[in-house]
């Protein structure tokens, strides 16, 4: 938690309960010790959805489908969603999830390595208006150059779980040393992102800390 409990928690007591599955669904993945995006990365994701009307989504991570099913509610009637996930445990029950929900025909899942499978998507010629990125912290940075690639002019880089869990302003060598190569790699990317004259960033303290970047329109030189 980034931002003091009591305070979250009264942010959080504002937003009303999401549709009955996903508060069903979302319980599920917690007594199953499956995580699934904090009410307060729920909040920004509405705000975004509501804002910016992506029309395709790809999300980078879908574990059980909660925020993919999530995003699909909360977003515009015309929203497709590709969502990629490696782990294999996981994958069938994404599968029924987001088939129980009703969202086969808005929501395609890609079973895969998600770096093979993005940079099969750029290959492809794929282009969408928001990539949300929830997978292995590491990979962020290896991610971004593809994620560019597919992202429209004025299209937004969501990354989730940056700030892991306030640790990345420590030394390196004042984490675990299990955790340090996700904690310099970690770093590595918010500098990236940071630093791309190609984009817009922002880092918010949100949840466990967000990403929004926004590729930059330049106009063709006459």
């Amino acid at each position: 938690m980034i931002t003091d409990e009591r305070t979250a928690s009264f942010i959080e007591s504002l937003s009303g309960p999401n549709t009955p599955f996903l508060e069903q669904l979302e319980q599920r993945a917690i007594a199953d010790g499956i995580p699934v995006i904090r009410p307060s990365t729920q909040g920004v994701l509405k705000y975004i959805l509501a804002s910016s009307c992506p029309e395709r989504i790809l999300e980078i991570g879908t574990a059980v489908g909660f925020s993919a099913i999530f995003m699909a509610t909360y977003g515009s009637k015309n929203l497709h969603i590709d969502t990629i996930e490696n782990y294999e445990k996981r994958i069938g029950p994404a599968g029924q999830n987001i088939k129980e929900a009703g969202m086969e025909d808005r929501i395609d899942l890609i079973e895969g390595d998600a770096q093979m499978q993005i940079e099969r998507l750029a290959d492809e010629g794929k282009v969408y208006d928001m990539i949300f990125m929830d997978a292995a912290k590491a990979q962020y940075i290896s991610y971004l150059p593809v994620c560019k690639r597919l992202l429209k002019c004025g299209g937004i880089l969501v990354a989730d779980n940056v700030l892991f869990d306030g640790d990345i302003v420590q030394s390196r060598f004042a984490v675990r040393r299990r955790d340090r190569t996700i904690h310099s790699r970690m770093r590595e990317f918010l500098r990236a992102v940071s630093e791309d004259e190609d984009m817009v960033t922002t880092i918010l303290p949100v949840g466990d800390g967000m990403t929004l970047s926004v590729v930059r329109c330049v106009e063709n030189e006459q």
